[in-house]
């Protein structure tokens, strides 16, 4: 995409990323995702994080297009995930005599990483690099979301280097800047990043954004998505909801069947919830990708979940999607459970013991043996008007 500047003196020099198939191995990116770097220039240079490996020579002609490689003064790592310093190797050759500065927590992972413990420079929390024209101060803030990360704030032109925190999912197509698109069409994969990426680390996130709360900021630009100009503010509060786990006043359905009992049960399901006036969607455990079914149960406060019996243990897909919830540990929801069984059931019950170790609220749980009767269909269709009722209008400080 070339080189955009974001403030005066401040380049956008990274790259998009439209072939990696698995972000982390683990998370799909159907529309790529960009890797956020940024130039830096006063009377010295800075380059503010970097990216993923195979794009390090991309990297190196964008800089070219504002100083020779070379000619870096200072590389700061804000955070050592390779996403985001992949590229040190090839800087180092190119310009050996760049002070890397990182936290203290990062350093052992440069030499573990990439040998790289000469010219290493670990930056205290709060402390401020004077470039001559432009002044960089350091932010700790650990677990957003590896323990080593750390914010750089660009004085001058109040400009927020965040790294992980409010970023998303997405390459960057042609454009940079929040006001240059419809935000609410970036709005999905930068949740969808936030709780697969992050959301494990929701407290670590809300103590970041006390800490830089004073900061008097134009600009956030993070290590991947939007560079946000016209409305900071707008990406801060999303994160701060997702972080305390606030979520919309509708209803997620989610299930999974083999051979369609449990599936007839979810459009009950769903009916019901629609009826009582909420808003629905329902996904397949089974058909999608546990990325999807991640950031749809953030999204809503009901979530409920249909599983059969299978082993005599929870439908897998669906005890999938659990495990990870735990692992994130999503919080505030009001479930609903329901799922068929042949000659033994037990998953509505283990369901059930995974959501309340959870703390979620479990308003009714609907078992039913084989295909589902009228009675079992008109069971299913009051848990989901239940559900809705207990979230359409919400709580207060629920909604988003």
């Amino acid at each position: 995409m070339g080189v955009r500047e974001v403030r005066p003196g401040i380049f956008w020099v990274g790259v998009n990323d439209r072939t990696t198939d698995l972000f982390e191995g683990v998370w799909p990116l159907p529309h790529g995702v960009s890797y956020n770097a940024y130039l830096v220039v006063g009377d010295k240079t800075a380059l503010i994080d970097g990216v993923k490996a195979p794009f390090s020579d991309e990297l190196l002609r964008n800089i070219a297009q504002v100083l020779p490689p070379e000619e870096l003064d200072y590389i700061v790592v804000n955070h050592m995930e390779p996403d985001h310093s992949g590229s040190l190797p090839l800087l180092r050759r190119v310009a050996p005599d760049a002070t890397v500065l990182a936290t203290a927590a990062a350093l052992p992972m440069l030499v573990r990483f990439y040998g790289i413990s000469e010219g290493v420079v670990a930056v205290s929390d709060g402390e401020s690099l004077d470039l001559g024209g432009k002044v960089l101060r350091f932010y700790h803030i650990p677990f957003v979301h590896w323990p080593e990360t750390m914010a750089t704030y660009e004085a001058t032109e109040k400009v927020l280097f965040p790294c992980d925190a409010f970023g998303g999912f997405r390459a960057l197509d042609g454009v940079l800047f929040d006001d240059e698109v419809d935000v609410a069409e970036y709005e999905d994969e930068i949740l969808r990043y936030f709780s697969n990426i992050v959301g494990m680390h929701s407290k670590p996130v809300l103590r970041a954004i006390e800490k830089l709360q004073g900061l008097e900021i134009a600009v956030i630009a993070p290590s991947h998505g939007l560079v946000w100009r016209r409305d900071p503010g707008h990406i801060v509060e999303l994160y701060a909801r997702w972080a305390r786990m606030e979520a919309a006043p509708g209803v997620t359905v989610i299930f999974g069947s083999m051979y369609g009992f449990t599936a007839r049960a979810a459009e009950e399901v769903a009916r019901g919830a629609a009826e009582a006036g909420a808003p629905v969607r329902v996904l397949d455990a089974g058909r999608t990708h546990v990325s999807v079914l991640i950031r749809e149960a953030w999204k809503r406060r009901g979530l409920v979940l249909g599983a059969p019996t299978y082993d005599a243990e929870i439908f897998p897909p669906v005890e999938h999607l659990l495990r990870l919830l735990e692992r994130k540990r999503l919080r505030g929801r009001v479930a609903g459970l329901f799922g068929a069984y042949g000659w033994r059931g037990g998953s509505v019950d283990k369901m059930r013991e995974r959501v309340e170790a959870l703390g979620w609220e479990v308003v009714d749980a609907v078992a039913f043996h084989g295909m589902p009767t009228s009675d079992d269909l008109a069971r299913a269709r009051a848990l989901g008007e239940a559900v809705a009722r207990r979230v359409v209008g919400g709580t207060p400080g629920q909604g988003l």
